[in-house]
């Protein structure tokens, strides 16, 4: 049974989602302050982590995570922000959160979220079945889907789940065009709506993490109205 840590302010929001995910099959843990979520953290398999929250706030809570040394710096977050605030899911995504829900929410969204990042982190876990693997190198980029293993130049790559999986997509179709909804559906296995921002937050991330091609060009270029294209060091897109 998955554990999630719900870190949520409000009783009331925080018993209905309780009860909806402990009816769907997971374990649920409840934490009303962000200054005591950290230490919950370690005890759980994934973080549903509120924004607006007293004293200790939801982004500060995902800083503490993610400058931890040990696993904790890798535990999913799921981020919930209020509705309409695209500046909250900016930032959020980041600083490394995995997704985002905007409040109010569908439970059975959460639940599809929650099960899809999960998957993700099953499936790079040490010891666990691993797939089929493939290899992917575009240039100085390379990457190895089973083990979920990046490289920059030889160098280890350090990217979140969600960068690792938006990449893989953008290598497989490095030099094409990719729209934002099958950048969502290969990455996440969700459809894009156009108020979701996560696709171009972690396309952000990837670009300031990879840097430009020797040339000076940007790997990752936006083309306008349609997509991102994974630029090759020889192909002649400007």
């Amino acid at each position: 049974m998955k554990r999630v840590l719900l870190v949520e302010d409000d009783p009331a929001i925080a018993g209905m989602i309780g009860d909806w995910l402990g009816g769907e099959g997971f374990a649920v843990a409840w934490c009303a302050r962000g200054d005591e979520a950290v230490a919950k953290a370690r005890e759980c398999d994934i973080v549903v982590l509120d924004v607006m929250l007293p004293g200790v706030g939801g982004f500060e809570v995902l800083r503490r995570l993610r400058s931890e040394t040990d696993e904790l710096a890798r535990l999913p977050v799921i981020m919930l922000t209020a509705r309409g605030d695209v500046t909250d899911r900016v930032v959020g995504l980041e600083l490394g959160a995995d997704d985002y829900l905007s409040k109010p929410f569908d439970p059975r969204e959460l639940t599809a979220r929650l099960r899809a990042v999960l998957r993700r982190r099953d499936e790079a876990a040490p010891g666990a079945p691993l797939p089929e693997s493939q290899k992917l190198a575009v240039d100085d980029v390379e990457v190895e889907t089973a083990a979920r293993i990046a490289r920059l130049q030889g160098n280890p790559l350090p990217l979140t789940g969600a960068e690792f999986d938006v990449l893989v997509v953008l290598l497989r179709g490095a030099g094409q065009v990719l729209d934002r909804d099958t950048l969502c559906r290969q990455a996440f296995g969700r459809k894009w709506t156009s108020s979701d921002r996560a696709v171009d937050m972690h396309v952000s991330n990837l670009r300031r993490k990879l840097g430009p091609l020797p040339d000076g060009r940007d790997r990752l270029q936006s083309v306008r109205g349609a997509g991102y294209v994974y630029v090759r060091a020889g192909d002649g897109i400007r």
